[in-house]
């Protein structure tokens, strides 16, 4: 009797049967994605490189991880970035700001890119606060 790898390599199958292949799909993401929308504010972290400041809302996020569109073509896989989020104007927001790596950049059929961020660590919280020009004692 034949073996189910033999089977497999000559296409030969007993009446009725047919090759039982498990759906081998693996997974690379450590954490699940979640469908959230919040604007973050991205700009180049090397200064060799030509400045852009792009702001955007997430498409999807994980722990470790950001997929976002966007119309901006200075976006290379490999490129480090200044991420802030949640990006408010407030002047009592909170925002934090993250350094992250483009790990993935997809031409879409809009014209836009597809592009997906990973989170490398965290710089610290962003005050956008102002006092205005006060008089000193």
């Amino acid at each position: 009797m034949a073996s189910q790898h033999d089977l497999i390599m000559t296409n030969k199958f007993p009446t009725g049967s047919s090759p039982k292949q498990p759906f081998s799909h693996t997974e690379r993401r450590g954490s699940r994605r979640c469908k959230i929308t919040q604007l973050m504010r991205i700009r180049p972290s090397d200064p060799e490189r030509d400045p852009f400041e792009d702001m955007r809302g997430s498409v999807s996020v994980s722990r470790s991880g950001i997929f976002f569109q966007s119309s901006e073509p200075g976006y290379e896989v490999g490129m480090r970035l200044f991420v802030t989020m949640p990006y408010s104007q407030d002047p009592a927001s909170m925002a934090r700001e993250y350094l992250a790596e483009v790990v993935r950049r997809d031409d879409l059929p809009t014209g836009m890119f597809g592009i997906g961020i990973k989170i490398l660590m965290e710089m610290g919280i962003q005050h956008s606060y102002h006092f205005g020009a006060g008089k000193s004692r």
